[in-house]
């Protein structure tokens, strides 16, 4: 991946953090984060990429929303 998708990558997880960012108790952005590009680069849509990271949150972090 090139540093320009990268960068829009990235942008686009901070846009879909924002929400569980805002609602959920205090964690560790990195995590989400990780899950979200996982899913993305896997095929997800970015709304599959928001919710795999907020199961894998809640899952394996324990922090639910």
């Amino acid at each position: 991946m090139d540093i320009a998708a990268l960068a829009q990558l990235l942008h686009e997880t901070a846009e879909h953090h924002d929400s569980f960012e805002k609602a959920a108790p205090p964690h560790d952005w990195w995590d989400w984060y990780a899950a979200y590009i996982d899913a993305r680069q896997s095929g997800s849509t970015p709304e599959e990429a928001s919710a795999a990271a907020g199961r894998y949150m809640a899952e394996v972090k324990h922090i639910t929303v």
